[in-house]
């Protein structure tokens, strides 16, 4: 006999009768058995057929209610989400106030317009997404004025720079299409057709430009190896330099198991010490001094992948520093060619002239670059847009199409001006002005990065628009600001 069947008996018999209960079931003896006299304060179990039929319906019916309960909390859930991204896709709060559109027409023109202080040695171009048409095609728009107005002969892009030295020998000349030239800078962004457009309207214009007149294509990001340690060793073997224990460090794509990351650091700063000391003997600076940025470059990769590792904010802020100084040296290398001015281009959020990262200590690269040469050297051009089908990456390696709205007061009166494309030179604007007012004072603005657009991320950005847009002062950031009414998703050549 089981213990519930021992339960029911016992609930059966007289507790008073205490004789008929036998050796077993006295609850003094009986540790698994609850005593008779505390039997009263748990619930019978049924002994009729009837009965037992009640309580598995009263036990289906709890089930069916907790089951309906969590159906509606899921609906809920799910009518959640999609309201929110329907809110977001109309412009989440609104798309906001706009700048008087009369006084804004009045202020604002074309691109063609844009104008550059003459002691101007960096012009910087910011982009407000890394996944529009416009925000690429723009690139090509601005430098050509550059070029063509103001003696400009470096295009400086957010790639690294071995792989832009692919781009460079493409333009002047070298093997391969545009589209395999692009490729190299490693970016996804980078694989469109604005951009093969771009270095095919460079290779063009070097092959008619007189010696010495030719463009230069150069990056001063870090992040990619592969193509500056192949032209490190180039550059060495070049020196007549030794390069069997740089040689080790690669393993096809990767690098070598046999050096852990510290021994690499080493490596690279020892040899950078080396071509240091010989750079003042030799009559082979030009070369030396290449040989040199590249270890810089492939130091800065090493140091900035070690510092990712432990604090991700603190990556980002040396990131930007080694960008500016990276910028400095192409600023020096076109100084010494006898060019005056460098165009730069990249995400606004690195191009600011005030800008910081999250807690205000890490300054961005256009900050770090006004610090050294002045403001008055530093020309910024922002970008914003009023609406943007932006295409954006997923965790898995797919990119999708998302929607967003600035909520930009400018940019919502050069949309009302119908202006597709519009500049806004902020030097332009008198003081006395309600633009002035507004320029010079704190709006909501787009930005979007290439981080993922899927899982919680994706959720946020779609249900909070505020996690898309940055409350700034635009001529703090910028000396004038392009404004795109809608802008197009790239398309990424495989």
């Amino acid at each position: 006999m089981d213990f519930r069947e021992q339960i029911r008996w016992m609930e059966r018999i007289n507790i008073s009768d205490m004789d008929r209960v036998p050796e077993w079931a006295r609850a003094e003896k009986m540790e698994r058995i609850v005593p008779l006299k505390e039997l009263w304060k748990y619930p019978k179990i049924p002994t009729d057929t009837t009965q037992r039929n009640k309580m598995k319906d009263i036990g289906s019916k709890k089930k069916k209610h907790a089951a309906i309960r969590r159906i509606v909390i899921l609906c809920i859930f799910a009518v959640m989400l999609l309201t929110g991204g329907v809110f977001s896709h109309f412009g989440g709060f609104g798309t906001g106030g706009s700048a008087d559109p009369e006084e804004f027409a009045a202020y604002a023109g074309q691109v063609s317009e844009i104008t550059i202080p003459e002691n101007t040695r960096i012009i910087a171009l910011g982009e407000a997404t890394h996944g529009n048409r416009e925000f690429q095609q723009l690139k090509l728009d601005v430098f050509q004025i550059m070029v063509e107005r103001y003696g400009v002969r470096a295009f400086v892009l957010e790639g690294d720079y071995g792989g832009c030295e692919v781009v460079n020998r493409y333009i002047h000349g070298g093997e391969g299409t545009a589209k395999e030239a692009v490729a190299a800078i490693g970016f996804a962004i980078y694989r469109t057709g604005e951009m093969e457009n771009l270095i095919s309207w460079m290779r063009s214009y070097n092959e008619t430009a007189a010696d010495g007149d030719d463009i230069r294509f150069y990056g001063f990001d870090m992040q990619r190896t592969e193509y500056s340690y192949q032209f490190l060793l180039e550059e060495l073997k070049s020196l007549g330099h030794d390069t069997a224990e740089l040689e080790k460090l690669r393993d096809g794509e990767d690098w070598s198991v046999l050096y852990d990351r510290e021994e690499r650091i080493m490596v690279f700063t020892q040899l950078r010490q080396d071509l240091s000391e010989r750079a003042s003997a030799s009559d082979k600076d030009q070369a030396i001094d290449k040989a040199v940025h590249l270890a810089d470059i492939l130091l800065q990769n090493q140091v900035m992948e070690k510092v990712y590792e432990g604090n991700f904010a603190d990556a980002n802020g040396i990131r930007d520093q080694y960008m500016a100084d990276n910028t400095m040296w192409i600023l020096e290398q076109e100084e010494k060619r006898g060019n005056d001015r460098i165009f730069i281009t990249g995400h606004n959020g690195h191009l600011e002239q005030s800008g910081t990262y999250v807690g205000g200590e890490n300054k961005v690269m256009g900050n770090l670059l006004t610090d050294r040469i002045g403001k008055d050297a530093y020309f910024a051009i922002g970008t914003d847009f009023y609406k943007t089908t932006c295409n954006c990456p997923t965790s898995s390696g797919k990119r999708v199409n998302r929607t967003f709205y600035s909520r930009d007061p400018l940019a919502k009166a050069s949309s009302k001006n119908g202006f597709d494309v519009s500049w806004l030179d902020f030097s332009t604007i008198p003081a006395d002005s309600s633009m002035a007012e507004m320029v010079n004072g704190y709006i909501f603005m787009g930005s979007l990065g290439d981080n993922p657009m899927d899982g919680l991320n994706g959720i946020v950005f779609r249900i909070l628009p505020y996690a898309y847009r940055v409350w700034q002062v635009p001529s703090e950031l910028y000396d004038g600001m392009i404004f795109v009414t809608e802008a197009h998703p790239i398309s990424i050549n495989n």
